[in-house]
């Protein structure tokens, strides 16, 4: 084994030796890591900004030490002198790797930037904002009744419009005089009704009459995106919506790597809070700057994520939700100042975080409660939230069920060999000929097929560079449809397959499905340890779904609806090939969206509905799917494509499974319980 430098880059994953005082840019382009150049390393365009990350990093194996990289050089100071470089990042072409080191690279430094697929769906939202601008017409000072200038606003406001007990803060009693002179002592005031203990507030007071608006963000923090909409709180309309990759992610892809990386690294936490707050305020500016308003207008925010991120976000160490019982610090919704969290917004901001419903089902699951209300339906609904860890709620009107399922990133093109984040140039849908055992597919960017004439023109600026998370769904069902991939998950070979598409890879077979060397671009297969990754996820989502279903004693459901960014580009057919889903009707299996987006978006514009799912999430019944016995046998059964055991009779009516097997000597084909068909007794 070599003893050069262990370089690991995030979040591609992708790893690789070079020898010490090999420029960061270089290691990159050897490993085909999306790092952006566009000087030629000369350091003069700032297109390959990286962050080293130092500590201990279990999930790589990796212990990066002080000197990493070479010490800061005067072509970086340069830059940074004229135009600014954030603490913390390097140009990629001045530092050299010394000793083993694991590097960022952020989203503005990716050739192929991420495409958030978090947009805001339409959905009919009643008002009722807790910000609201009032006009008011104040007395005057009078040498015979002294009081003060505030006192006379507040008892304008209880006069007026019977609001009673209001408070303000310091920058109110700054800014009240001139307003109120200004105008003529006639002034519109933005309150903040507080609800249950808290008392109205004065946000912000305007000389005369003020025409203009104000604004409020839902906020879905994810563990891989964060996704914002930006909305007007007097016509509820979405003005702006915006999203960025979260910048923990260097921290590690999943949940618990978060936690870990807390757990092994003093102030780990507290740096990873620092991060995320850093990333929103990013993202605050960003929006604010795309629907040209002033951000300082923002003045009410609404927060959903899962409970790792909710409590990093507000700044409380994770450690106690990485082992059992998952105990939360709180469960219950919080009512914050923006201030308290360093986050960029009006100076009296308020923020409210969703309740959490248990240690490993968040907000984010409480937020989709809300969007979809399982709780009204009169069928029995199965919602999935797929992310890196899937939240699942299953219920109607009597009861509802809930759980998480820690799917990991595979999902979203981490820990597969070709992929990729959903970005221009990634493919995202795929058929395969199951006579021919051809591909075709479509990437993100163009919507033309790879068969079809004009396809190679539509992609000359994006190219083909890696394979996405719908993607990898669609190829590997596809593939067991064309009788390529057996129920067990092993590949066949060229002469069992008939297609010479099936090439040796190691003691496995891999399927090309593009082949883009000679045009220098890139090989893209699909492998064996790509489909396990995909199966161990799969298997994940499918069994939390089953246990939700054995609690309340069916068999079947009645729809799915699948939620989340990702959620809403998967085709119902392959998931259920795969054996992601249950098996259900093809037309009740739907997209929500981003569902919890949706909820955050409603709690912002309906203080009401704060109150309406603070009440559900008491009644929703948490199953913690660690310490249920019959998970780990779901699991088994879910890791066969579809299933070892379960029959899936609609799905079989629909399509034909091939009953292949390529698993010659055994010992490969752990899931190969694929060909038994016995029911559970």
């Amino acid at each position: 084994m070599s003893n050069d430098p262990l370089v690991v880059f995030t979040p591609s994953g992708k790893r690789g030796r070079f020898p010490a005082g090999t420029p960061v840019l270089t290691a990159a382009r050897q490993l085909g890591v999306d790092l952006d150049s566009v000087c030629g390393g000369r350091g003069i365009c700032s297109k390959c900004q990286i962050t080293p990350s130092y500590g201990e990093f279990a999930k790589h194996g990796v212990t990066v030490q002080d000197g990493a990289l070479s010490e800061w050089n005067k072509v970086e100071q340069r830059y940074k002198d004229k135009r600014g470089l954030i603490d913390g990042r390097r140009l990629g072409c001045q530092a050299k790797i010394e000793t083993d080191v694991v590097i960022d690279v952020p989203p503005e430094s990716q050739v192929h930037k991420q495409v958030v697929r978090k947009r805001a769906e339409a959905r009919d939202i009643v008002m009722n904002p807790s910000i609201r601008l009032v006009y008011v017409d104040v007395e005057e000072p009078d040498m015979h009744k002294p009081t003060g200038d505030l006192e006379r606003l507040c008892e304008a406001l209880e006069t007026q419009w019977d609001i009673k007990g209001v408070k303000s803060d310091l920058h109110i009693l700054r800014s009240l005089q001139p307003a109120l002179r200004k105008g003529a002592w006639k002034v519109t005031v933005a309150l903040h009704l507080g609800a249950g203990e808290l008392a109205p507030r004065i946000m912000h007071i305007w000389p005369g009459y003020y025409e203009g608006t104000v604004y409020g963000i839902a906020i879905d923090l994810g563990s891989t995106t964060i996704a914002a909409h930006l909305c007007d709180l007097k016509s509820g309309e979405v003005v702006a919506s915006s999203g960025i990759m979260n910048p923990q992610i260097r921290f590690g892809e999943d949940l618990m790597s978060r936690v870990s990386y807390s757990m092994m690294n003093k102030g780990g936490d507290l740096e990873m809070t620092r991060t995320v707050r850093e990333g929103l305020n990013t993202l605050f500016s960003q929006i604010a700057t795309e629907a040209e308003i002033d951000q300082t207008l923002i003045m009410d925010a609404v927060f959903v994520c899962n409970p790792v991120m909710h409590h990093l976000l507000i700044g409380i160490d994770p450690f106690e939700l990485g082992q059992a019982p998952f105990a939360l610090a709180t469960a219950n919704s919080l009512a914050l100042d923006a201030r308290d969290l360093d986050l960029n917004l009006h100076p009296a901001a308020r923020i409210y975080l969703l309740p959490c419903i248990a240690g490993h089902v968040g907000a984010d699951a409480a937020a989709v409660a809300l969007s979809e209300a399982p709780d009204k339906s009169e069928d029995l609904v199965l919602v999935v939230d797929v992310g890196t860890n899937a939240e699942i709620l299953l219920g109607n009107k009597d009861r509802v069920l809930a759980c998480s399922s820690p799917t990991g990133p595979a999902f979203e093109g981490a820990q597969i060999s070709s992929g990729q984040r959903a970005a221009p140039g990634a493919i995202e849908r795929v058929e395969i000929n199951p006579e021919t055992k051809e591909p075709r597919f479509r990437v993100i960017g163009s919507d033309i097929w790879s068969d079809e004439q004009g396809f190679a023109e539509s992609i000359a600026t994006t190219g083909i560079s890696g394979i996405c998370g719908s993607g990898i769904i669609e190829v590997i069902a596809e593939m067991r449809l064309a009788g390529l991939l057996d129920a067990s998950g092993l590949i066949g070979s060229a002469e069992q397959t008939g297609s010479a598409r099936c090439v040796p890879e190691g003691r496995t077979h891999a399927y090309l499905l593009w082949d883009g060397t000679a045009e220098g671009g890139p090989r893209i297969t699909v492998t064996n340890p790509d489909i396990r990754a995909i199966q161990m996820a799969k298997a994940a989502l499918y069994s939390g779904a089953r246990l939700l279903m054995d609690k309340i004693g069916v068999d079947t459901v009645d729809r799915v609806v699948l939620a989340g960014a990702f959620g809403a580009h998967i085709s119902a057919k392959h998931a259920m090939v795969l054996g992601m889903i249950p098996d259900c009707p093809l037309e009740k299996v739907t997209s929500a969206g981003n569902a919890a987006g949706t909820g955050a978006r409603i709690a912002l514009l309906n203080t009401d509905a704060r109150r309406e799912i603070e009440q559900t999430v008491r009644e929703i019944e948490k199953i913690e799917t660690a310490v249920e016995p019959r998970f780990q046998e779901h699991f088994v059964n879910a890791s066969a494509i579809p299933n070892a055991i379960e029959p899936f009779p609609i799905l079989k009516s629909i399509v034909t499974l091939p009953d292949v097997s390529f698993n010659a000597g055994g010992g490969d084909g752990e899931a190969g319980g694929g060909r038994r068909r016995r029911r559970r007794g």
